[in-house]
């Protein structure tokens, strides 16, 4: 699916440079935010057939015998997996036996796409601290965060000329919803690049749920009235900022500036 958007978006910005409407600048795909990019797509897949393979080993052990059910319940995923790739299944009888072999074959699967989905997960975040080695926990940004910021950013980071205009890229700039008799109110942008916009919106909630500031911050503002939905507009709004300060090149000073 990202690779049919990418062309997608490709095709559309070709479009508009014939026509003459492209005005922005163009991100490059030759350092590390491409390389991060390239590693996602891989990274994405495994977990998205990791998630799979769970979900099917759980929903056939619905109809497994009474035995296998009470050793396999309870136990956390990468222990049911472990129990299961264990299984021996001497011969194929039974409906039992093709029901053990396919948990069997599912485990193991699921056990080396997990394996994959964490090395390209250290893979990423070497790539995303040499590309931003300034810290980001003091941001509340992780790596997975990150490495959406610099794949929408791309390796020319001087493209995106203010913080406005991050927010309109990431689908976080506030839209008014008032009518001509009432102002002052805004709704959630549904557009931009949907994988940043998710990714800044799990930082908001990590932050409700961990960072005092922030949980004072949405203390203040329900008192004065708002609502989830807004507050939530607010602070990711917040965060672009952060982000935009830190991606941002540092500027090209002359000696006599220094």
């Amino acid at each position: 699916m990202n690779g049919k958007s990418d062309t997608l978006d490709a095709e559309n910005a070709a479009r508009a440079v014939l026509a003459g409407f492209a005005t922005a600048t163009p991100k490059t795909a030759d350092g590390e935010a491409e390389m991060i990019r390239q590693l996602k797509i891989a990274h994405d897949q495994a977990v998205e057939q990791r998630t799979a393979a769970m979900v099917t080993m759980k929903a056939m052990l619905v109809h497994a015998p009474d035995t296998l059910r009470h050793e396999t319940a309870g136990k956390t995923q990468i222990a049911l997996a472990r129990h299961l790739a264990g299984l021996r299944v001497r011969r194929l009888d039974r409906p039992e036996d093709a029901l053990r072999h396919s948990l069997r074959t599912l485990a193991r699967r699921w056990q080396y796409l997990n394996d994959e989905a964490k090395e390209l997960t250290k893979m990423i975040g070497d790539l995303v601290q040499r590309a931003v080695p300034q810290p980001l926990e003091p941001f509340g940004i992780g790596a997975d965060t990150a490495a959406e910021i610099l794949v929408v950013v791309g390796d020319s980071p001087e493209r995106i000329k203010s913080e406005a205009a991050l927010a309109k890229l990431a689908g976080i700039a506030p839209v008014p919803t008032g009518s001509g008799m009432t102002s002052g109110r805004h709704r959630i942008n549904h557009g931009g690049h949907r994988q940043l916009n998710a990714a800044i919106y799990r930082t908001v909630i990590v932050r409700m749920r961990f960072h005092q500031p922030t949980i004072d911050y949405v203390a203040r503002r329900t008192a004065e009235g708002k609502t989830k939905r807004e507050i939530i507009r607010c602070l990711k709004r917040y965060v672009i900022r952060e982000v935009y300060h830190l991606i941002r090149p540092a500027p090209n000073r002359s000696p006599a500036a220094s």
